[in-house]
């Protein structure tokens, strides 16, 4: 009995041992495939990411390749700027030595024009001065010259025609007179016409201050200035009480100065001096020609040019006489004439010291015109200069920029291909791994990159 069951037991314990090990087994199958299943999802989850790091690659090394493209590209560039401004820069070194050489040739010009003009300024005043007590007489005599050169014609003419008369005989009496009712006739003429002159002088005022303009104006036009810019007819402004004033002349100078002429001086007395034959007569009109000029000095002075409102004068007004005989006469007659004229700020000018006046401005503005010229000139070089110096700055900038970029593009392609762990070959690694790919790496790439 006690055999069969331990034989009955034994069998029990052998079922159960193997109903437990099927258990056990089942349980170890279980865990086996779960572990199976864990690794086959964690295999997928890093397919999964490495699909996703070769995505990431793929993109990096695209905008890696047209980075350095970009590079490539922007260092050329900077190097064809580079040769430009190096081109550039040796031609505006040219252009400022070129400059510098100009400069000073034109102020070398400009003393040397100074200088002459010093000269010629003292020549002139002291022809002037020399010149000036013979004006009258020279004046006097072309005056006589032009009105008794025809009659003296007449009378060589006359002459002739007497000696051949006288050889001819008796006959030719009848042409003798006729030829003296010719003279005759010629004299009256003249005589008719200077009286004619003297009285249309002598009778209207205005005709005389019309005529005195028109002198002023011949001298003012063979001066040199440039009407209604250095000089102006009529001019009209106010003066301080708001009365309108009309200056014959306006003469401008550089810095807005003015000068002011005035051509209304009267000459009824001088053309009755001149024609007057008896000497009582004769000083009676010197002495109304004197009044006459120091009458019109004076109502100069009240006018007072030099506080109208536009103009910036000294505190003078040129007093213009235009004829040379009527100053001449005077100037020697009164010695005193020019301290009284100056005391009441008038300057007396005649058609010879005008025009040597103007003469003299003339020439200060073409001295002005060069002085702007050559300042013009050294400003232009200044800023020739600042732009060469800030173009200098830019172009260091460029090689600056330009070494920058080229050690930039050394840097980045040296992560690109240098080293075991280099980019391309990671990004190749996971190509061969199978991933799925559109493009392709450059082969110049890959066969640079280390192993």
């Amino acid at each position: 009995m006690m055999g069969i069951e331990g034989v009955v037991a034994l069998i029990i314990g052998a079922a159960l041992g193997a109903f437990i090990m099927t258990l056990i087994s089942k349980n170890r199958l279980q865990q086996l495939k779960q572990m199976q299943q864990e690794e086959i999802n964690g295999f997928l989850h890093q397919q999964i990411e490495l699909n996703k790091a070769l995505a990431i690659s793929n993109e990096k090394s695209d905008n890696l390749a047209n980075r350095m493209d970009q590079l490539d590209g922007q260092l050329e560039k900077e190097r064809e700027l580079k040769h430009e401004a190096e081109k550039l820069l040796v031609s505006r070194d040219s252009e400022l030595i070129n400059l510098k050489q100009r400069l000073e040739e034109e102020k070398k010009n400009l003393e040397a024009i100074q200088e002459r003009s010093r000269v010629e300024f003292e020549n002139v005043a002291h022809r002037i001065l020399k010149q000036q007590t013979a004006d009258f007489t020279i004046t006097s005599q072309k005056g006589l010259l032009d009105i008794l050169t025809p009659l003296r014609e007449r009378i060589q003419d006359f002459e002739k025609k007497v000696d051949l008369t006288y050889e001819k005989g008796l006959k030719d009496q009848s042409d003798l007179k006729a030829e003296l009712l010719k003279i005759y006739d010629l004299s009256v003429t003249l005589d008719k016409d200077a009286k004619n002159l003297t009285n249309a002088l002598k009778s209207d005022s205005k005709r005389q201050g019309n005529w005195g303009e028109i002198i002023l104006e011949r001298v003012l036009e063979r001066s040199g200035l440039i009407k209604d810019q250095e000089y102006y007819l009529q001019f009209s402004t106010k003066n301080e009480q708001g009365a309108i004033m009309r200056p014959d002349v306006v003469i401008r100078l550089p810095e807005d100065k003015h000068l002011v002429i005035d051509s209304k001086v009267s000459l009824t007395a001088y053309t009755e001096y001149v024609s007057a034959e008896e000497e009582p007569l004769r000083s009676k009109k010197l002495r109304e020609h004197l009044d006459s000029i120091r009458r019109h000095i004076k109502e100069l002075s009240e006018k007072r040019y030099d506080q109208l409102l536009g103009i910036n004068s000294p505190d003078f007004v040129l007093m213009f006489m235009p004829v040379e005989p009527a100053f001449a006469l005077a100037v020697q007659a009164d010695h005193e004439l020019f301290n009284y004229a100056w005391h009441e700020r008038v300057v007396i000018v005649s058609p010879t010291t005008l025009l040597a006046t103007l003469r003299t401005v003339s020439s200060i503005w073409k001295f002005e015109k060069q002085n702007q010229n050559a300042l013009e000139i050294a400003d232009r070089g200044g800023k020739l200069y600042d732009k060469f110096a800030s173009f200098v700055n830019d172009l260091e900038n460029i090689g600056q920029n330009i070494e920058k970029a080229e050690k930039a593009y050394q840097e980045a392609h040296k992560k690109l291909i240098s080293g075991s762990g280099n980019l391309i070959r990671q990004v190749e690694q996971i190509k061969i791994m199978g991933v799925t790919t559109k493009k392709s790496l450059p082969e110049t790439l890959i066969n640079e990159a280390d192993e």
